[in-house]
């Protein structure tokens, strides 16, 4: 098989991303598109030319002619397609996160065993261009041991509302929608260490806040500010086998003066500040140096990395390469997830 034929299962604000990427790879096809709303569908359809367009994704991995899909659905919805796709005989790859349980994660995971398709989780920010510099520099053990990580995603007012407000579709607030993707890509590049225990807080203090005025935020075509049953900002600690440490903190909504993102990881020769921009802080002949890699891409780059992950897709499948992004990394990540969401509910560390 030299080309993919691709279907898409979800034709919401995500998928253009997706179908953008695939678009601009020589080696995958659109040929299927399914939503339930069909008037959405349909226009992801002619956008990218797509012949097939289905509102039940169960007729769309009945056509033979899809190879593997994307899908970008409400989280709660990922375990069950995922695991009809593999039975289909297709290849996967899910948006993150995985699932919403760690029952519905095995059972992915045992799918993927017994079917021995592909399955990719989609980590997006593995991909970015910066992580690919970067990880050279810890492969080399220039940063030495990494013990110890910190992350913090601030949005001041950011709750897209819709399936993102409601906890039953989306399994939670930012700690699973925009927290997931920090944690993973710091357990990442420390060489994915086993947890110890994990220790997070939850808090519930301003909501959607419909009555701030003159600021304006993506909002989802379902918006509705009356409703909202997830967290609006949440912190960790998660503490791994090995005595490195991640510590977490991540906003929907939270007073704080601007919007951030700051991910940095330390080891004992070396450590790199990977948002805003890639920077690695070591020394040399007893002095403290800053290395500032020459990149055309220094920082996370959201269309970029999409067509990064979509062509190591591509490739997963074709057989050309193993995908870094495997079922088992989205297992381990929704055990984390779920663990911290606990202790938060129950006020007290969790032990693996």
């Amino acid at each position: 098989m030299s080309q993919l034929r691709i279907g898409l299962i979800g034709n919401g604000s995500i998928s253009d991303s997706h179908l953008l990427a695939y678009q601009c790879n020589p080696k995958a096809e659109l040929v299927a598109i399914c939503d339930l709303n069909e008037s959405r569908a349909s226009a992801g359809a002619k956008k990218y030319n797509i012949p097939y367009v289905y509102t039940d994704y169960r007729e769309l991995l009945a056509n033979p002619e899809v190879d593997a899909i994307s899908i970008c659905t409400w989280n709660n919805s990922h375990a069950e397609i995922s695991i009809a796709a593999l039975e289909a005989g297709k290849h996967v790859l899910c948006e993150k996160p995985l699932c919403k349980t760690v029952d519905e994660a095995l059972r992915v995971e045992e799918a993927v065993r017994r079917t021995g398709k592909v399955f990719q989780v989609g980590y997006v920010r593995r991909h970015a261009s910066n992580i690919s510099v970067l990880t050279k520099f810890i492969d080399a053990g220039d940063l030495g041991e990494i013990y110890f990580a910190k992350a913090s995603l601030v949005r001041r007012i950011g709750n897209p509302g819709g399936w993102f407000a409601d906890k039953e579709r989306s399994g939670g607030g930012p700690l699973i929608d925009i927290g997931v993707h920090v944690i993973d890509l710091c357990w990442y590049l420390m060489g994915k260490p086993r947890v110890k225990s994990v220790s997070g807080n939850t808090y519930n203090k301003l909501g959607n806040r419909s009555n701030i005025e003159n600021y304006s935020f993506y909002k989802t075509s379902d918006y509705d500010a009356s409703f909202n049953t997830v967290e609006d900002m949440a912190n960790a600690i998660i503490r791994f086998e090995n005595g490195a440490s991640l510590m977490v903190d991540v906003s929907f909504s939270l007073h704080a003066k601007q919007e951030s993102a700051s991910i940095s990881i330390f080891g004992d020769k070396g450590g790199a500040e990977i948002e805003p921009t890639l920077s690695i802080a070591t020394e040399k002949h007893n002095t403290i140096i800053n290395v500032e890699p020459q990149i055309t891409t220094p920082g996370f780059d959201f269309q970029e990395s999409f067509q990064n992950e979509i062509d190591h897709y591509i490739d997963s499948c074709l057989g050309i390469i193993e995908t870094n992004s495997p079922v088992e990394d989205g297992v381990e990540m929704i055990k984390i997830l779920n663990a911290l969401y606990k202790s938060a509910a129950e006020g007290r560390e969790i032990k693996f």
